[in-house]
């Protein structure tokens, strides 16, 4: 039910220049309850949860940095559609080198990507890859192309830098979760696999590449078939210093067959492959082959590094015949928010380092968002230390207080009702299960964040009756618990369901 239109779209009043003290409440006796028992007596718990008026409903270390996991991507859609605006598209262009005769283009076709990261993403937001491509295909005929006598290079130097992030997990740059976003991507630069387990404890894992076709890549499987109930232990090691890749673990012998997502580290090469392919199915022949530019900027045609190549053209110097453009960022807000997607928020963030600095650089995309913080207002130099977009780094932190402050300056944006309707609700999506049989969980959009030790949730509740000033912000961070996930979470949804009484 969306009802924040008329809430959070209300005239707006001054925030307080600080907050009122906690009064005692039904969540400031559970966060004491829960506290002198394990497993939180031996964690680190930071609570905020106030009113937009001021009232503090419940508070503890709400000013200690914490690591936020996903609560990262709350910043990171938040300041992307503050300051490019929810309405913001991403770009890709068709242009070429040498001259086009007679229809037959003599030279190379340049696929210039602009970071849309849902290139063939097969998610409801985005056409299809035939779709994309029919696009693409007709640019080329308005242009007259018919014949392609040179090669198709996909260029992604769009973002400069690196990938993925130097802190993020050795284990986690070859999940689907962990690839990195580029210039010019493909299908969210993920590699399916199908799996399923040997006929027996110890006997390899049945393992074949599905989509996309990468031919270039040398694939090695050492995984063997794990005992029951061990699960899928599987994990891809991969990089683009070249086109190798090692699938290590095990996958246990009651599971059934899956799609196994990995990363994909050339989705400008894969792009290019997938385009040229297309384009000799459709009758449009290509003499050359598919392409990518590496880090040194040079066009390869082949991703052996043996193999010798030459400088790319400048894109200035490129002839531009058309172009395609992404979703609205609203739009992949909302998928992002809704599923924790890592590559869309990377793309957002450093798209905001590109726009905003110049650069697609890691260093330059952190000073971008800090500047937008800092454009609501808020004080950056305590409570974060922001490094990437999605939340994998272990290196940022961000307080609870810092959590509240921000979801407070994001409804005086015009943006709020984009931000507040991306947010995922109780029992829907990836929260399926979260705050079963409590009245309020139809009032609570937020945002969780995940991994091993760490468990977080900040967001709002939408007050049942009256304005925005009774709205509530709040941030419950977990770090550093051992033991299971469940009990952890069931005392993270009492506490919520008992914040939100407060309105």
């Amino acid at each position: 039910m969306r009802i924040l239109a008329t809430i959070l779209l209300a005239v707006l009043i001054a925030f307080p220049s600080a907050a009122q003290p906690a009064r005692q409440t039904e969540a400031q006796d559970y966060i004491k309850a829960i506290l002198a028992t394990e497993p939180l007596r031996s964690a680190q718990l930071g609570v905020k949860a106030q009113k937009v008026s001021g009232e503090v409903i419940a508070e503890i270390d709400s000013h200690k940095k914490l690591v936020p996991a996903s609560n990262v991507k709350l910043i990171t859609t938040g300041s992307a559609m503050a300051e490019l605006g929810d309405g913001f598209q991403f770009e890709t262009t068709l242009a070429y080198n040498g001259t086009i005769e007679e229809g037959i283009l003599k030279g190379d076709l340049y696929i210039v990507g602009g970071g849309d990261p849902t290139l063939a993403s097969k998610d409801s937001i985005a056409v299809t890859a035939e779709s994309l491509f029919s696009q693409w295909r007709s640019i080329l005929s308005k242009a007259g192309i018919r014949k392609i006598e040179g090669n198709i290079v996909g260029d992604g130097r769009y973002f400069d830098g690196e990938k993925e992030l130097s802190s993020w997990l050795y284990e986690d740059i070859g999940t689907y979760y962990g690839t990195g976003a580029d210039g010019l991507c493909f299908y969210r630069n993920i590699q399916d696999f199908n799996v399923s387990p040997g006929p027996s404890v110890g006997s390899p894992v049945k393992v074949a590449p599905s989509y996309p076709k990468v031919p270039w890549m040398q694939f090695t499987y050492n995984c063997s078939t794990g005992i029951k109930g061990s699960g899928d232990k599987l994990y891809l090691y991969t990089t683009d210093v070249a086109p190798v890749a090692e699938l290590r673990g095990t996958f246990a012998v009651d599971r059934k067959t899956k799609k196994l997502e990995t990363s994909n580290k050339f989705g400008a090469y894969t792009c290019a492959w997938m385009f040229r392919e297309n384009l000799v199915a459709n009758g449009i022949p290509v003499s050359g082959s598919a392409a990518d530019i590496d880090a040194l900027g040079k066009v390869r045609t082949s991703l052996d590094p043996v193999t010798v190549t030459v400088k790319a053209l400048e894109q200035s110097s490129l002839k531009t015949i058309g172009s395609t453009q992404s979703p609205t960022l609203r739009r992949i807000a909302f998928i992002t928010n809704q599923r924790s997607d890592n590559f869309y928020a990377e793309a957002m963030f450093r798209m905001l380092g590109k726009k905003k600095k110049g650069s697609a650089d890691y260093a330059k995309c952190a000073v971008a968002e800090t500047d937008a913080l800092r454009r609501l207002r808020l004080d950056t130099e305590n409570g974060i230390s922001i490094v990437d977009g999605s939340g994998l780094s272990r290196k940022n932190l961000v307080s609870p207080a810092f959590f509240c402050d921000f979801l407070k300056a994001m409804l005086d944006t015009p943006v709020c009702e984009s931000f507040v309707n991306s947010l995922p609700q109780p029992g829907k999506g990836t929260q399926a299960g979260r705050m079963q049989g409590e009245a309020a969980a139809s009032r609570v959009y937020y945002k969780s964040g995940s991994m091993d030790g760490v468990r977080c949730y900040s967001g709002y509740v939408v007050p049942s009756d009256g304005g925005k000033e009774d709205t509530i912000v709040f941030s419950v961070m977990v770090n550093n618990y051992t033991g299971p996930s469940y009990k952890i979470l069931s005392q993270i949804d009492k506490l919520i369901a008992l914040i939100a009484k407060e309105n």
